[in-house]
């Protein structure tokens, strides 16, 4: 891609230029070379307006978090406002995925998912659910939402299957149930599949929630 024109440099319009280059290229790709070169400036410039790369790298990163923002569930049922919450955070990793590496890399994970979590708690309140059981709540829809996209850009990432899934499963292969193996041929609906384990898992959380022994937040059923 060839540089950018010339512009007025800001802090906004350097910070903006860095995410792009992690966007498309990964951390490794933004040195202050080339984050010059894209906005066709000297080095020095950048370093007048951000500082270096480590206070780029901060700057970037609290920047990320804060686009980021406060999660709002939708839904009128627990259910539905907590899959709207797991559904938010997974297009937030799905769409910043080098963004999410690097906050990763600086070791701002957990408050990150600050925001998400704050929001589960919310619901898991509503819900009837308190102390250790809305924790484990709470903890169990984000590793859920996690696990997920990760699988996704593995599966993403990977190189070509031969033989594939369309090949592998043959009326043979899955035994009495040609049906199944069907249906596992074909490309997998990441969206539906996501939303389907969330809701199951949801939901065994609410039902389970006065199931538990003494001392772990235990309610009575509603």
């Amino acid at each position: 891609m060839p540089s950018r024109a010339r512009v007025t440099l800001t802090r906004e319009s350097v910070l903006d230029a860095a995410a792009e280059l992690v966007r498309r290229h990964g951390p490794a790709a933004l040195t202050m070379r080339r984050l010059a070169a894209e906005l066709g400036t000297a080095v020095t410039s950048i370093y007048w307006h951000v500082g270096g790369r480590e206070a780029l790298l901060d700057a970037l990163v609290e920047r990320t978090m804060t686009g980021l923002g406060e999660i709002r569930p939708s839904g009128r049922t627990p259910e539905h406002r907590v899959v709207s919450i797991a559904s938010s955070l997974r297009r937030q990793l799905r769409g910043h995925p080098h963004l999410v590496a690097l906050v990763h890399e600086r070791g701002l994970t957990e408050r990150m998912f600050l925001p998400a979590q704050q929001a589960l708690v919310r619901e898991a309140h509503a819900a009837g659910l308190r102390g250790a059981r809305a924790a484990e709540f709470v903890r169990a829809v984000q590793f859920q939402v996690v696990g997920h996209v990760l699988v996704e850009r593995n599966r993403e990432r990977a190189p070509a299957q031969n033989p594939g899934e369309a090949e592998l499963w043959r009326a043979g292969t899955a035994g009495d149930d040609p049906a199944l193996a069907r249906a596992l041929a074909r490309p997998v609906d990441t969206e539906r599949l996501f939303e389907t384990t969330v809701r199951a898992l949801v939901r065994c959380l609410l039902t389970a929630r006065g199931t538990g022994p003494a001392g772990h937040g235990t309610v009575r059923g509603r």
